[in-house]
């Protein structure tokens, strides 16, 4: 009988069900990224990292395998547009067994940034398959030190 109560009271606890609910979400995720589900995948995204400073954003994207006149940068107001397309490489398929989970394709990616920026100063390097962009905010946004006088 103890037992039982233990059992009722674990359903009836809203932790115990937010964690049951989390796991769900979990099984249901890692289900359909396992290896399997791959195949269906057709679009190349590519990771971001975004850090805002006191007088820029920086942006670094994960793109390898992408020649710089494939990719385009472009911003709009206070959005930020990166535009590419990672080529396929030729290949020929002899006997035996082939495959491969290497996606190709165009992508874009917007991200829209929360404060005005300097588009006419905004500059891009890529090396190594990082492309790193760096977008100024403009004087409106950038913080400002007010002094006070002391009377």
């Amino acid at each position: 009988m103890n037992h039982l109560i233990k059992k009722e009271s674990k359903l009836l606890d809203p932790f115990y069900m937010l964690n049951d609910l989390h796991d769900d979400i979990n099984r249901l995720f890692s289900t359909s990224l396992r290896r399997g589900s791959l195949e269906n995948v057709n679009a190349f995204v590519p990771s971001l990292e975004l850090r805002e400073e006191d007088d820029k954003f920086l942006l670094r994207a994960d793109i390898p395998g992408i020649e710089r006149k494939d990719i385009d940068i472009s911003v709009v107001g206070n959005t930020l547009t990166l535009k590419g397309d990672r080529k396929a490489e030729e290949s020929r398929k002899e006997k035996g067994y082939y495959y491969s989970e290497r996606v190709f394709g165009t992508f874009q990616r917007s991200i829209e940034l929360p404060s005005e920026v300097d588009s006419e100063k905004v500059t891009a390097t890529y090396k190594d398959g990082v492309l790193e962009v760096v977008v100024p905010k403009s004087e409106k946004a950038k913080p400002k030190q007010i002094r006070i006088d002391v009377k």
